[in-house]
């Protein structure tokens, strides 16, 4: 896929959006506003649907906008997705500084890009800014979202900050964590069964006209502004490493993996960097729809879902995403057992990061890779998305006991292990 430049004139608040594109024939284009929140009308079919993307006018892109790389001074804001503000749609709603989040070095050049630390202690705060801003440009009263983890709680945020209604498609189970933000923030929590979820939120879209913030098309292509905002990642990666070799993300639905890829193939675009890094895609061993798009040479596929505890990337569906990124990236889909997960998530925690088990997906990647032929030469980072407070179990367990101070022997007995 080409990035081209465009002379349309763009639209406000500083962005240099000019329009919409398919990805399944990028010479198919669509205005920029209203957003396509159910994929391409002209290049679908009943059997995929293709994600539109959004096009800029990168030929007006200022020279210093990535002037934020180490030894050359900015004045740009340094958080917030209002410092990307010319390479996202317009940013009609208020931020929560998302963004921003540290890149932690974890040992033989390999990084952590910790995203736990975002408002809502996830990813999906970069997404939904985006998302709650088409919202507010497009005249919505609310939007509504089917999630029952991170997605929810950071929309619910966005759509608060925003003065805007907020209906949460959930279902039982829902993590202790979430269910607290989403009660904080006013969202209308609505537990359906699973399958229901996408019915119900077609409805509720037809009926009071909120903007879906959700998948709405049988096979994923997800709000058509929303991965725009996980391009903010690989500015940052960029910003303090270079290119790395690889980086290993948590994968879903994929939108996470092509923003990332987009992010650096616009800056080879611009020519801030001289070539974009292998991707590789960490699905859980249960499921893997990118997985098994990338083996049968498949736009996007279905499959069953085992049991897995990582419920925030068990997706049966795929999409198109996913499957260009990591194709134009070189990279590779992997599938990592819950097992491998677990591993990950305790290596990080006694590295100082506490990861939700899904988060962990990138980790175990690497080391799956690692143990292997590896990734190639150079630094190396994986994405954690989010803090070990959004696990369903995190309130599983028995606790700590109380211990007797006085009770010299038990205390010796447990710090000593």
């Amino acid at each position: 896929m080409t990035l081209g430049a465009s002379s349309t004139t763009p639209e406000g608040h500083g962005s240099l959006a000019v329009g919409q594109r398919s990805l399944g024939d990028p010479s198919v284009r669509f205005p920029l506003w209203p957003p396509l929140t159910a994929g391409c009308p002209v290049t679908s079919t009943e059997a995929v649907s293709y994600p539109v993307e959004v096009d800029y006018a990168y030929d007006r892109v200022a020279a210093d906008l990535f002037s934020g790389t180490p030894g050359i001074a900015s004045s740009a804001p340094s958080r917030g997705h209002d410092r990307w503000a010319p390479l996202l749609p317009p940013l009609h709603a208020p931020g929560l500084g998302e963004g921003g989040t540290p890149l932690v070095p974890f040992g033989d050049g390999l990084w952590i890009k910790d995203e736990s630390r975002n408002p809502t202690w996830s990813h999906k705060d970069r997404i939904n800014r985006v998302t709650v801003s088409a919202a507010v440009g497009a005249g919505a009263e609310g939007i509504v979202v089917a999630s029952s983890g991170n997605h929810g709680a950071s929309a619910a945020a966005y759509a608060a900050r925003a003065g805007l209604r907020c209906v949460v498609l959930g279902s039982a189970g829902t993590p202790p964590a979430v269910d607290a933000f989403l009660r904080a923030y006013g969202a209308v929590v609505l537990p359906v069964p699973v399958e229901a979820r996408w019915p119900l939120l077609r409805r509720i879209v037809e009926r009071f006209g909120y903007h879906p913030v959700s998948n709405m098309t049988p096979t994923h292509t997800g709000h058509a502004f929303g991965p725009e905002g996980y391009k903010t990642l690989a500015y940052e990666i960029h910003a303090e490493l270079g290119v790395p070799s690889a980086v290993f993300l948590p994968t879903g639905y994929g939108e996470l993996l092509f923003g990332v890829w987009k992010g650096f193939a616009e800056l080879v675009t611009l020519g801030v960097a001289d070539r974009v890094p292998r991707l590789f895609s960490c699905e859980p061993a249960a499921g893997g729809p990118l997985a098994a798009a990338v083996r049968d040479g498949l736009p996007a596929a279905r499959v069953p879902v085992g049991e897995t505890a990582a419920y925030a990337i068990d997706c049966s569906t795929g999409g198109y995403r996913g499957v260009l990124a990591l194709r134009e990236s070189g990279g590779s889909a992997l599938l990592v057992s819950d097992a491998e997960m677990a591993a990950a998530r305790d290596e990080m925690a006694r590295g100082g990061l506490w990861a939700e088990l899904s988060a962990a997906a990138g980790l175990a990647g690497f080391r799956q890779v690692a143990a292997g032929a590896g990734p190639g030469a150079g630094p190396v980072v994986c994405v954690s998305t989010s803090s070990g407070f959004k696990d369903r179990d995190l309130l599983a367990g028995p606790g700590s006991a109380e211990v007797d101070p006085e009770d010299w022997e038990e205390i010796v007995r447990r710090v000593e292990g």
